[in-house]
């Protein structure tokens, strides 16, 4: 099965996954598995090649996010266990205010998504905005979809992340790096606002896990948490574990983007060696709060609630894999000259098209900027300042939309502790908002400066 007929069972195999795991309370695990399997065999893959398919997925999943899942799961015990998140949540609302806890995970995330991979840099923060619930006493959901928005939205447009700066080389944009860094930041202002009041919105509907309290059960006051822990540690140690890896990954990623390569750098800024360093952090501050004889069982616990985000998020991989093993991403490509007449909304119906298809923003913006690279003078997109709006259009569709063949979908949803039909009433719909809101002030900066 090839071309329109694959698409639309694409599309057919999507609902029936989200109908298994809503309706029919099949693990997403196993739904997800199911699913892959039933495309591979209608994408016309042939027999012999979908269990090495499947097999690729699942460990591809597991070399790019799983040690950075464990390890920052385990660096947010740590923050709990010994009060640092506590400690960080309080500076952190005393310098926006108890009200605004999501314009507070929003602003962080945009910034820290720089130069982290917004996967990591959830997992990184996510003690934070844990923290953050537990003091203010706001909507987890909110907070959650304030950060995941934020991480988002810096990621797909703002160089060093690899994809932005990747497509700004490919369009012919690698003297104009800062002009593509800028204009990233100033046109990241209207999804920031949509993702914002989508947060709002969406977290006064719907209920997470850690947020469900009962009528039997009593909430501690910030005071009574405080008292809990006897003695909070400092703020310098409380954001060691999540500020150096945060320092050492930009550090990295400002050194790549110059064009110096130093192995040591490299090395630890790593996602893997900088989560490392900062669970180093974590255990120190273990040890100060005199709690070290702990740290064996809480890395046990910590495996064990991983186990199940591993597992799914490889899921997730594996239906990645198998529609990258289809003829569906060829099948568009081929025919992207019938969306060339719609100017620059054509670099983000591509990105878009592609991140549906098959879960990557990164493949996705690279992917379409290798198909733009030669239509730039067709399209009018020939200009320095016109080809980073093409940059910017094409990081728009690749946020469009974030949904269950991404991992990025399942480390939201499972450290947001949300239910998987909650994940697509929020990330789902959040990154259609703030993709839309995004295409909406490239337009506009478009007609301005074309």
């Amino acid at each position: 099965m090839t071309g329109i007929p694959l698409m639309i069972a694409f599309v057919v195999c999507i609902i029936l996954m989200i109908l298994a795991i809503s309706k029919l309370k099949i693990h997403p695990f196993l739904s997800i598995l199911g699913v892959s399997l039933i495309l591979a065999i209608l994408g016309g893959i042939p027999l012999a090649d979908i269990p090495n398919i499947i097999g690729q997925g699942f460990s591809g999943t597991f070399t790019s996010i799983g040690i950075v899942i464990i390890l920052g799961a385990l660096i947010g015990t740590l923050l709990e266990v010994s009060g640092a998140a506590l400690k960080m949540s309080d500076c952190v609302v005393r310098l926006v205010g108890k009200k605004k806890p999501e314009l507070a995970m929003l602003i962080m995330g945009w910034i820290v998504s720089i130069p982290v991979f917004c996967d990591s840099g959830f997992v990184i923060l996510n003690p934070i905005r844990k923290a953050l619930v537990q003091r203010t006493r706001k909507s987890s959901v909110a907070c959650t979809v304030a950060l995941s928005m934020g991480l988002y939205i810096s990621h797909c447009f703002i160089p060093p992340t690899p994809g932005p700066i990747a497509a700004a080389n490919t369009l012919g944009l690698g003297e104009h790096m800062l002009l593509v860094m800028g204009m990233g930041a100033l046109l990241s202002i209207p999804p920031l606002i949509a993702g914002y009041l989508f947060a709002l919105y969406i977290g006064k509907r719907v209920k997470a896990a850690d947020e469900a309290v009962d009528g039997n059960t009593t909430v501690k006051t910030y005071e009574e948490l405080v008292a809990s822990y006897g003695k909070l540690p400092n703020a310098f140690m409380s954001f060691a574990p999540i500020v150096v890896p945060i320092v050492l990954m930009g550090v990295s990623s400002a050194f790549s983007m110059a064009g110096m390569s130093i192995p040591l750098i490299q090395f630890l800024g790593t996602p893997i060696m900088a989560l490392a360093v900062g669970l180093i952090f974590g255990v120190i501050l273990m040890a100060q709060q005199g709690k070290i004889d702990d740290f064996n069982g809480i890395t046990n616990d910590t495996l064990k609630v991983c186990g199940p985000i591993l597992f799914v998020t490889a899921a997730g991989g594996v239906l990645g894999k198998v529609i990258a093993s289809t003829n569906m991403v060829t099948f568009i490509t081929e025919n992207a000259s019938t969306l060339s007449s719609v100017g620059i909304f054509f670099p983000f119906l591509l990105a878009a098209i592609l991140k549906c298809a098959q879960g990557s923003s990164t493949v996705a913006i690279t992917t379409t900027a290798g198909i733009l690279a030669p239509m730039m003078n067709i399209l009018g997109l020939n200009t320095p300042v016109l080809g980073t709006l093409a940059v910017i259009a094409i990081g728009a569709g690749a946020m469009t939309v974030s949904h269950a063949n991404d991992s990025y979908f399942w480390v939201v949803t499972n450290f947001g502790e949300m239910k998987v039909e909650d994940g697509y009433k929020t990330q789902t719909l959040g990154t259609l908002v703030i993709g839309l809101a995004s295409m909406v002030g490239v337009f506009i900066a478009w007609l301005i400066l074309r």
